[in-house]
C-alpha cells in the first residue's frame, strides 16, 4: 500500500504559505513570501535530494500544482527540474480538466479524500505532497497522511495561511526522526499515533 508523505516547510507559528517566492500566494494580503529562502543551507539540499532521489509520485491540489507547472518546467540549472518534469504528478481537482498541461499529471476527480484513499490502494510508489494546503487538510480529516516531514523555520510570520489552522481535528504523532541544519530550522518526521 501507497503511503502519502507530506512535505512542507512551516514557521513557529505554523505557517505555511508562500515560503518560496514573493509573488507564490498573497492571498489575504500575505506580503511575507519567500521567507523560507534565507534559511536554506547545504544541509537541507542534501535532505531535498535524498527524497527525490528516488523520484517518487507526487500529489498536489489545483493551486499549488498551477503554482508548480508556472515555474519548474521551465527552470534549468536545478536538480530538481528533472524530477519534478518526470516524476508521476497526481492532482486533485474538481475545477481542473483533462488534458492537464505538465507531462506526466493525472487528473483524479470528483473528492479529493476518496481519490487519495483508492489511489493509496493501487501498487506503486509513495505519495508526496508538496504545498497544497487544502489538500493536506481534506485528506487529514479522512486519516490518509502517514507522514509528515516537516521543515521547521526559526521565525514567527505573525499571520497567514498556517498547516493546522483552527478547527482541525484532534492528532497527536510520534517523532521518527529529527535533524537540525546550520540556519537553524528543524527538519522533523512525525507519524501519526492515533
Amino acid at each position: 500500500m501507497r503511503r502519502v508523505i507530506v512535505k512542507m516547510s512551516v514557521s513557529l507559528d505554523g505557517v505555511i504559505q508562500a515560503p518560496g517566492r514573493s509573488d507564490e500566494d498573497t492571498r489575504g494580503g500575505f506580503d511575507r513570501g519567500g521567507w523560507a529562502l534565507p534559511y536554506f543551507d547545504p544541509v537541507m539540499g542534501k535532505a531535498a535530494a535524498e527524497g527525490m532521489a528516488t523520484m517518487p509520485d507526487l500529489l498536489f491540489g489545483r493551486r499549488t500544482y498551477k503554482d508548480f507547472y508556472s515555474v519548474w518546467p521551465r527552470r534549468t540549472g536545478n536538480p530538481f527540474t528533472e524530477v519534478l518534469n518526470n516524476s508521476q504528478k497526481f492532482v486533485a481537482s474538481t475545477t481542473l480538466e483533462e488534458p492537464l498541461p505538465w507531462a506526466n499529471s493525472t487528473l483524479l476527480k470528483g473528492d479529493a479524500a476518496a481519490s487519495v484513499a483508492a489511489l493509496k490502494e493501487q501498487p506503486g510508489k509513495d505519495l508526496v505532497v508538496l504545498g497544497s494546503a487544502a489538500l493536506i487538510q481534506s485528506l487529514m480529516r479522512s486519516n490518509l497522511v502517514d507522514e509528515y516531514g516537516l521543515s521547521i523555520h526559526p521565525l514567527v510570520l505573525g499571520s497567514g495561511r498556517r498547516l493546522f489552522p483552527d478547527g482541525s481535528p484532534y492528532a497527536a504523532f510520534q517523532l521518527v526522526e529529527t535533524s537540525t541544519t546550520t540556519t537553524g530550522v528543524i527538519m522533523a518526521t512525525y507519524r501519526p499515533s492515533v
